[in-house]
């Protein structure tokens, strides 16, 4: 139910999963990553580790790196980043962007009034979910620059779609990160957004960024330090699943995505 997300102990819930995901005795994490594979439909055919015994724990198995050719990178401009389901892709209109029917937020909120969310009143967007069976590793849309990257403390509410269609602002209330990139398209915006049992992220060029979890906005300036990635080139990646949001400074370059596609990391999108 809804509403008994508002009442338990979120992050204290998901510091309880990011420990249990660690744990290393053999019967446990064998016995519960088994049961995953088995709930949720896993296809360890394409990992590099198919034996569920060689992984070191559960999070080990759940951010498992893929064979080489599972996943191809289009010649595309703009790939996609992850494997996935996309929620909503459109249009940002006045700043307003569609988290479910019925329900609008803003840019404003969703980058903690950061003075960039100018930039992409008038631009388009893609949210894409991270279902339990998905690859989670995180990889780069497009070649870009880093300039700087935003944690912002939040809630952390389920992001499936009875929740997205359920919880106003959404994503503007649940922990996420934010990295901006400078690319041949201009500034572009990448956000990862945590959820119940999500509440740990990590990028390529930091590391973890949760936990531990921080009261205040935590911005990082990389601009100067030269981090350039590459299309395809691994970001980040969840310790569980969640979602992801791409934002475009305009209308130009609008994705070849339609709601509820099933997607995977690398196929070109523009």
């Amino acid at each position: 139910m809804i509403w008994m997300q508002y009442l338990i102990p979120q992050h204290l819930l998901s510091r309880l999963m990011f420990c249990f995901a660690r744990i290393e005795n053999n019967y446990i994490k064998n016995t519960f990553t088994r049961w995953f594979i088995n709930s949720y439909g896993v296809d360890l055919s394409e990992a590099v580790i198919e034996n569920v015994e060689d992984y070191h724990h559960f999070n080990d198995f759940f951010t498992r790196e893929l064979k080489p050719k599972a996943r191809l990178i289009g010649d595309g401009s703009i790939v996609c980043p992850v494997d996935g389901e996309v929620s909503q892709v459109g249009e940002i209109n006045n700043s307003l962007l569609l988290q479910a029917k019925g329900y609008l937020y803003s840019i404003d909120k969703l980058l903690a009034e950061d003075s960039r969310a100018e930039q992409f009143k008038e631009g388009f967007f893609s949210t894409i979910y991270l279902s339990p069976k998905d690859y989670h590793r995180i990889h780069m849309p497009y070649d870009g620059t880093l300039q700087s990257m935003s944690y912002i403390p939040g809630n952390l509410f389920s992001v499936n779609q009875k929740t997205t269609q359920s919880v106003d602002g959404l994503f503007c209330r649940n922990e996420r990160v934010v990295c901006y990139f400078e690319t041949e398209f201009g500034l572009c915006a990448f956000i990862l957004i945590g959820a119940i049992f999500v509440g740990s992220m990590q990028t390529v060029w930091h590391g973890q960024i949760n936990p531990p979890y921080k009261k205040q906005v935590q911005i990082f300036d990389y601009k100067g330090d030269d981090i350039e990635l590459k299309k395809g080139d691994e970001l980040g990646r969840f310790n569980m699943g969640s979602t992801i949001i791409m934002l475009m400074p305009n209308k130009k370059y609008k994705f070849n995505l339609q709601e509820s596609e099933v997607v995977k990391m690398g196929q070109t999108i523009v």
